[in-house]
């Protein structure tokens, strides 16, 4: 991927350098268990699952919770974040290519919310090291993965993860990997996207309603399932936009990685089987399928996840 000329976007909080992981008498990640809560057990499964991308795990936890015997709805905690932080694009490489990368999806999402006259004001990327305070989503974990906190409208990223899908799911390699990078990033951009469009708070009060766990989780499926498709249409647009951006292998990286963070790849690296009821980010071969329909057709139309019984 070639981004030199990438628009930087100073949207950025970046607490990397952060003492202590920036925790800043911020609320904990409270483990339920006991009166009907999630064992130990559970909430582990569902860190691993949510660790593949997506939105803040706690509110997969949190609805797991319901079909287990608990009855509230997913909670937000109050932001108590004290510690300071920088602003700004960061001037490292890595952060350099994070804030050019951000900066592309927010002007391209632009146009497309400009084309049906709606207005587009992008996400924030919280970089952090460890841990830090995930604002009203409480405290933001590496072993969580990327996530997006819906109410306060958050990227938390903690770069190391991206190395690991390189060394340790074998995502990617080499040059490649940065563009998987951007692919990881725009699938979060994908559910700001959808927070806006009032997919996410739909979506949220449907699966409480639900009858079953499963039900639930195939909600989920097909809200992770349509980020990666507004993955797509992002590069689509940005191909567009920047003819050559791409290199070669950008786009197998892409999809070797939307392979390797499928539930059932997932499932079957930590548990040796795969259950599909359980799953709540899509399958591999249905991660593929959905980024590339966003890449070849390059709209939000062609995203409608919800629409078909064919994922």
């Amino acid at each position: 991927m070639r981004y030199d000329d990438f628009r930087r976007s100073d949207n950025i909080d970046d607490r990397r350098d952060d003492d202590g992981g920036g925790y800043g008498g911020g609320g904990g990640f409270g483990i339920p268990g006991g009166g009907g809560g999630l064992g130990i057990g559970t909430v582990i499964v569902l860190g691993l699952v949510g660790w593949a991308l997506g939105i803040d795990p706690r509110l997969l936890i949190s609805g797991a919770e319901i079909f287990t015997g608990g009855q509230q709805a997913p909670t937000y905690q109050t932001d108590r974040r004290s510690a300071p932080s920088k602003s700004g694009a960061p001037t490292d490489e890595m952060g350099s290519m994070i804030s050019g990368v951000l900066g592309e999806i927010d002007d391209r999402w632009s146009e497309i919310f400009r084309e049906s006259g709606q207005t587009y004001k992008g996400p924030q990327i919280v970089l952090f090291r460890n841990a830090t305070n995930g604002g009203r989503c409480g405290m933001a974990q590496s072993a969580m993965g990327p996530f997006y906190c819906p109410p306060d409208q958050k990227i938390y990223l903690d770069t190391s993860f991206f190395r690991q899908v390189e060394t340790k799911f074998r995502g990617c390699s080499g040059n490649a990997c940065k563009f998987t990078a951007a692919y990881i990033i725009a699938h979060e951009a994908g559910h700001h996207v959808q927070n806006l469009l009032g997919i996410i708070p739909r979506v949220t009060r449907a699966q409480q309603q639900a009858s079953s766990k499963a039900e639930a989780n195939n909600l989920q499926v097909r809200v992770e399932l349509q980020a990666d498709c507004l993955s797509g249409v992002w590069v689509n647009r940005e191909e567009k936009k920047r003819p050559g951006f791409l290199e070669q292998g950008d786009i197998d990286a892409a999809l070797q990685t939307a392979a390797a963070i499928g539930d059932d790849t997932l499932q079957r690296q930590a548990q040796g089987r795969v259950v599909p009821d359980s799953f709540t980010h899509g399958s591999a071969a249905q991660r593929k399928r959905w980024f590339m329909v966003g890449y070849q057709q390059g709209t939000i139309q062609a995203c409608n996840t919800f629409g078909t019984d064919r994922l």
